[in-house]
């Protein structure tokens, strides 16, 4: 059986949908997993531990036999905890194939495969009864169904189906009892995410559409370590609130339903912005608390738990307010099956028709623009840099053409005084994005966008004009990996034809930098587990490993690195240059080289990112915004992902520069990706 998958080409700027074989899907699955990440996190294993303990005695002290029903049991973890708390047999239930493989594996490989049946179905698909997958209903319910948003994986309604069709009458749960909390805050950085700024260009102003400003978004997560939002980055407008609380071990409903809260303003200020996390308490009493606050709320930050697999949450309120201290304010959520939304009041209101208020985009920009994106387009360094090489440039009668996806450039040129401005636009909706700008801006003449691809342009289209400047940010909303950006470049060759002789070109060139990293705590997601809680996972280990190794899954994988802190353990080196005033070269562009470790500690792979010269003076950092600190600080920019390439074993490093990397690279022209080959060398 065939499977298609969508994959970035940076030499169309666009998704291929290849055709792979079935094995291709589930080993990039498997591959980007965060199963280790959760067996690293001991927090989480021990509260679960305690939590079953305790729910094995309450069962046993009634008289019952122990039946635990284990949904979503992933390596057979919580099984095998239950049985050896006592359980007298469990159901442990995994949808994909080669996880429940796996928990089998393991649950053999650890003696348990006469009290632990692995049932590789949806819960909603399993059956009880003589005949059935499951011989009777369970009286123990432990899930690990939760996301950062508590629900967003179906939580409500497959507990929903557990109580009506595979649990006993007062069962218990572990987790007994989820409780959500939020705190509405008034905070520029956070808010820069959700609506674009008004933009000084010399003595003009552009102001985003009132549409846009009006708009109240969509209502989907914004999930981040919010342990590395400083609290200076924000200021609470009320205290932190109890929003609701599920109790598991009863029957859950699915249905939608909002809660409120009503608080005093503590701060006047304005507010734009809720953030919200949850904790469990795996018994009934409370007593047992797994808590996803984020490390700033720790009186002892060193106590706190790190996760990658469950984070914060922010959301964007769907218009900003201002607020006196002393307000009275009512806070509500709401909820449907699968996702959470929040709005403030000066009323103890709820809509009967709750679909009424869920946020939904009606500007298309946030359809269009990823959060990081907004965030991007408000960094006002970053603008400047930009007015600041499109100032050094542009002439009075530059015809001026952009090539990025829904870029300001253009409207920028055209504010400048450029003679005239063409933009390509991919998309149809980043094309009516702009145009509101124009409309807005009363300029609505002065970019033609043009919703064609660079390989199309004609002379005609230009007005039969020449390009003396092209730009570029370049920013394409297919990007994953930082070099996908380099489509700028294919298009600059497919333009070749219709650029005037010496026409500038914006940037003028790309660097690819290379650092070698210890993370604090990303490494988790790659590390093999071994043991965890004294049980042997190993067939989990070895099943990732085989899938890492499937083909290129050993490549760079994309990550927002200001959200995981790290270390350098050598300078920040240029390893390979493109030159936009060149087209694309028939041949590879290979780079080699070895580094020092300059840096003690354990590196456990290398970041990589792109810096874009817009002018020889001016230069755009995708990675890097600040040089690396004395203790090998990292400071990197939220906008971009940067590409992260881990070792399958980390090595040590004491500094003195014994230990080096050697690094392999080479630049494909024909698919627009970089092989890339690492390791690193000890005396």
């Amino acid at each position: 059986m065939k499977t298609f998958c969508g994959r970035a080409n940076p030499t169309t700027g666009g998704l291929d949908w290849v055709e792979e074989s079935e094995e291709y899907d589930y080993h990039q699955e498997i591959a980007r997993s965060c199963y280790a990440d959760m067996l690293h996190d001991r927090d989480r294993n021990e509260k679960y531990y305690q939590g079953i303990r305790a729910a094995v005695s309450r069962v046993k002290a009634r008289g019952e036999r122990v039946v635990v029903l284990d949904i979503g049991t992933g390596t057979g973890l919580l099984s095998m905890m239950a049985v050896t708390a006592g359980a007298d047999f469990c159901y442990g239930i995994e949808v994909f194939k080669p996880m429940a493989k796996a928990a089998a594996s393991i649950v053999q490989k650890n003696g348990f495969s006469d009290k632990i049946k692995v049932i590789n179905k949806h819960s909603t698909e399993v059956t009880v009864g003589p005949d059935g997958d499951m011989q009777e209903r369970a009286n123990i319910l432990v899930t690990e169904l939760f996301d950062t948003e508590l629900i967003g994986e179906g939580a409500l309604p497959s507990y929903e189906h557990a109580h009506l069709h595979l649990m006993q009458e007062g069962c218990e749960a572990v987790p007994h009892r989820a409780t959500i909390y939020a705190q509405v805050v008034e905070s520029e950085h956070l808010w820069s995410w959700a609506q674009i700024r008004p933009v000084q260009v010399d003595d003009r102003t552009l102001h985003p559409p009132a549409a846009m400003k009006q708009c109240a978004g969509t209502p989907s997560v914004c999930d981040i370590q919010l342990s590395q939002v400083p609290p200076s980055a924000f200021t609470p407008i009320g205290p932190l609130c109890t929003m609701f609380s599920v109790d598991f071990s009863r029957m859950v409903s699915s249905a939608p339903c909002s809660y409120s809260c009503k608080f005093t303003v503590q701060a006047g200020g304005r507010a734009q912005v809720v953030l919200s996390w949850w904790d469990l308490d795996m018994d009934p009493s409370g007593s047992i608390v797994c808590s996803m606050a984020p490390k700033w709320t720790y009186s002892e930050p060193r106590e706190y738990p790190w996760r990658d697999h469950w984070m914060q949450s922010v959301y964007f309120l769907p218009t900003e307010r201002n607020v006196c201290e002393g307000e009275k304010l009512s806070l509500t959520v709401f909820h449907d099956d699968y996702s959470l939304w929040y709005n403030l009041d000066e009323r103890h209101q709820i809509s009967a028709d709750i679909s009424s208020t869920r946020p939904c985009c009606t500007c298309q920009t946030h359809l269009v623009w990823t959060r990081p994106r907004f965030g991007e387009l408000n960094d006002w360094q970053r603008t400047d840099s930009y007015l600041s090489a499109l100032r050094s440039v542009l002439r009075p009668d530059s015809v001026c053409l952009s090539v990025s996806d829904g870029s300001l450039l253009p409207i920028f040129a055209h504010m400048l005084g450029a003679k005239k401005v063409f933009s390509l636009e991919n998309s149809g909706m980043t094309k009516q994005v702009i145009e509101q700008f124009l409309e807005a801006n009363s300029i609505k003449n002065g970019v033609r966008l043009l919703a064609i691809r660079a390989e199309q342009l004609t002379a005609a289209d230009l007005e039969e004009e020449r390009i003396s400047v092209l730009i570029g940010e370049p920013y394409f909303s297919t990007s994953l990996l930082p070099w996908h950006s380099l489509f700028f470049w294919y298009c600059r060759t497919a333009l070749a034809r219709l650029l005037r002789p010496g026409a500038i070109i914006l940037p003028s060139s790309a660097t690819l930098y290379l650092l070698a990293v210890e993370f604090q705590d990303l490494w988790r997601i790659r590390a093999p587990c071994g043991t965890c809680e004294g049980f042997d996972v190993s067939p989990m280990d070895e099943m990732v490993q085989q899938s890492l190794d499937f083909r290129e899954s050993r490549e760079a994988e994309p990550h927002h690195l200001w959200e995981y802190p790290c270390r350098a353990l050598t300078k920040p080196h240029p390893v390979m240059t493109f030159d936009f005033q060149q087209c694309v070269p028939a041949q590879p562009i290979s780079s080699q080289g070895t580094l020092p470790l300059t840096g003690s500690g354990r590196c456990h792979g290398f970041a990589l990112w792109m810096e874009y010269n817009l002018t020889e003076d001016i230069t755009v950092s995708m990675g890097l915004t600040k040089p690396v600190g004395e203790e090998g600080e990292c400071v990197w920019s939220p906008h971009r992902k940067q590409g992260v390439y881990f070792l399958q074993t980390p090595s040590e490093s004491s500094g003195d520069g014994r230990t080096s990397m050697q690094y392999n690279l080479t630049f494909e022209p024909n698919t627009g990706d970089i092989k890339m080959d690492f390791s690193v060398i000890q005396p």
